[in-house]
């Protein structure tokens, strides 16, 4: 095995993004109904690593049971009393509202009652931009951090909601520290147009979008089959001259669908960890697993917090 190859798998991507948060001040944390050992781990070891500053949001007595249970210690840490999961969703929105917090975390709830919160047309999170999911995957046998988006959030997004989704994860990529106008490949089962195909000619019309300044800060190409997008060889036996294909850093998917079958291969064939972040509401929102592992965890709340960071900076006067 190469040296290369090497330290692609021993996770610098991913302790990179970590050393980044320590590096700014702790960011305070809406953490919403953190009822299991997991949720509550999480975020605790994130606030042990200093990246943020968490407000427990939940049933009081069954947090505490739940530290005292797994050791965990929450000394440190405000409560915020709530009755049950729907509760503890209103309440951490509330907060973020009164600019007690400038992310929110997914606890042990489902995160429909989460997003139902933030969603809500009255009271909730919403801006201009459409709401996405983006997983910002560590690939030990890819060179860049790759993010795949939208695998969790839009079902069938339409070519709006597409301009939103891409908009989304071109501002976390330049904004979160990891470079600037990242290469996006709109991804299709082909590289061509066709009518037979929607999502390609729906790819073709994100392009011009972007030719046209209506989609920003990143290079766009499409359609693009996953193999011409990642692969350099793929892409010249294919003919396609593109500084995308064959180093894509953002793939956009046609679907959820299809975004979730690719992410979760990604994780489960290629061992690759997958932290998430919703964007487009007022604040980054970390949506985890409970098969997500401590490390991917602790990334998902790393690039809410450089993301946070570097909208504070924008505007200091926003708690976003």
């Amino acid at each position: 095995m190469s040296a290369d190859m090497k330290q692609m798998q021993s996770g610098t991507k991913y302790d990179r993004l970590i050393a980044a948060a320590k590096a700014v001040r702790p960011t305070p944390t809406i953490v919403v109904h953190p009822c299991d050992e997991t949720s509550l781990r999480g975020a605790v070891d994130s606030a042990s690593a200093g990246i943020i500053r968490p407000i427990l949001v939940g049933p009081e007595g069954k947090i505490r049971d739940t530290a005292s249970t797994h050791g965990l210690n929450i000394s440190g840490c405000e409560i915020v009393d709530a009755a049950h999961s729907d509760e503890s969703a209103a309440k951490g929105v509330e907060l973020i509202h009164a600019a007690k917090g400038e992310m929110l975390m997914k606890g042990s709830l489902h995160t429909d009652e989460l997003m139902r919160a933030v969603t809500a047309k009255t009271g909730g999170l919403r801006t201009d931009r459409r709401i996405s999911h983006v997983f910002v995957m560590d690939v030990p046998a890819y060179a860049e951090t790759i993010f795949v988006t939208d695998a969790a959030i839009n079902i069938f997004p339409d070519l709006d909601a597409k301009r939103d989704i891409i908009q989304n994860a071109i501002d976390l990529y330049n904004q979160a520290g990891f470079g600037r106008s990242p290469r996006v490949a709109i991804l299709s089962a082909v590289e061509t147009v066709t009518s037979k195909i929607p999502s390609t000619i729906e790819a073709a019309a994100l392009c011009k979008m972007a030719d046209r300044g209506q989609i920003t800060g990143g290079l766009l190409d499409g359609p693009l089959a996953f193999d011409n997008a990642i692969d350099a060889e793929a892409a010249r036996i294919k003919g396609i001259k593109s500084e995308v294909a064959g180093r894509a850093q953002i793939l956009v998917v046609p679907d959820l669908e299809s975004g979730n079958m690719l992410a979760k291969n990604l994780a489960y064939f290629a061992k690759a960890d997958g932290a998430g972040i919703v964007l487009g509401a007022r604040v980054p929102v970390v949506l985890t697993s409970r098969a997500d592992s401590a490390r991917s965890r602790m990334a998902s709340c790393a690039v809410a917090a450089l993301y946070a960071h570097a909208r504070r900076q924008r505007s200091p006067t926003v708690a976003a």
